[in-house]
């Protein structure tokens, strides 16, 4: 199956509840090695639009960022952030495939938001990763932890069923790819990090018609939507068919459409030396 094709402005239509857990996780990283004497080289894998690669720039406005991402769109996208930064620090991005990415050179943080779920086994990816951090450096990620709610639950069935299982069935078996926050804990443990590992499930309140709907078009829709681009009547029966599954399983309310979402997050320091003094 093809990589799904993304949609830069589909996804910033809700920015703010998808970036407010990556405020979540930059508050728990800790001071880099060199913080303040020196400016910090950072990596974003899986940038996206570089919104949030942008908030890094806030925080280090020293450093050097790059955003990874390997869809010339959101590069596209992100390219409209790029730049210098106040205190001499530079924001840049670059195309990469975060599923054989390995560091080219030191980083003082390796961040990724709402990205390595569509990489499998990137567990597997942790040594290498982590060799790339200087000592004292710190890996710090979340991915959804959502896979088994009604959305999600609703579109495999959906995908599967008799009128779309031939042209959607290998789209609704794509699972992406998420352990518990205890497994992330061992693994990066096991490979001698201070680790912070948690859960927390969002309780969105979303507005508008079909605003569950409107969420997945960014983001977990992605792929069947790829696989029916070049059907423009298909696609339209497809999302009305789904829409109607999603308005049962998030009702409208009072206040809008609850939409609970569950994130998984860590928090990995390397030790400053061998011998983690």
């Amino acid at each position: 199956m093809s990589a799904p094709s993304w949609d830069p402005r589909q996804y910033l239509r809700h920015s703010g509840p998808r970036t407010r857990p990556f405020h979540d996780l930059l508050a728990r990283v800790p001071a880099l090695p060199g913080e303040g004497s020196r400016p910090a080289r950072i990596a974003d894998l899986g940038c996206g639009a570089g919104n949030v690669t942008a908030l890094l720039a806030e925080r280090w406005t020293d450093a050097h960022i790059t955003g990874f991402d390997n869809s010339d769109a959101m590069l596209k996208e992100a390219a409209t952030c790029a730049g210098d930064l106040l205190a001499g620090g530079r924001l840049d991005f670059a195309h990469a495939d975060l599923t054989d990415w390995t560091p080219a050179e030191r980083y003082d943080l390796i961040v990724s938001n709402a990205a390595l779920q569509w990489v499998p086994g990137h567990a597997h990816s942790f040594p290498a990763w982590l060799e790339g951090l200087t000592p004292g450096g710190t890996f710090a990620f979340q991915v959804p932890g959502n896979h088994d709610a009604p959305s999600h639950a609703l579109l495999r069935d959906l995908c599967a069923s008799p009128r779309w299982r031939d042209r959607l069935g290998e789209a609704g078996r794509r699972r992406v790819d998420v352990l518990r926050p205890e497994e992330y804990l061992e693994r990066l443990t096991a490979l001698g990090c201070e680790v912070d590992a948690w859960e927390t499930t969002y309780v969105h309140v979303l507005r508008g018609e079909d605003p569950v709907l409107d969420w997945l078009k960014g983001t977990g829709l992605r792929p069947a939507l790829t696989a029916l681009a070049d059907d423009r009547a298909a696609t339209e029966e497809f999302l009305t068919t789904y829409a109607a599954l999603l308005r049962e399983a998030y009702p409208a309310g009072p206040a809008g459409t609850v939409f609970p979402f569950r994130r998984v997050f860590a928090v990995a320091r390397k030790k400053s030396s061998p011998s983690g003094a």
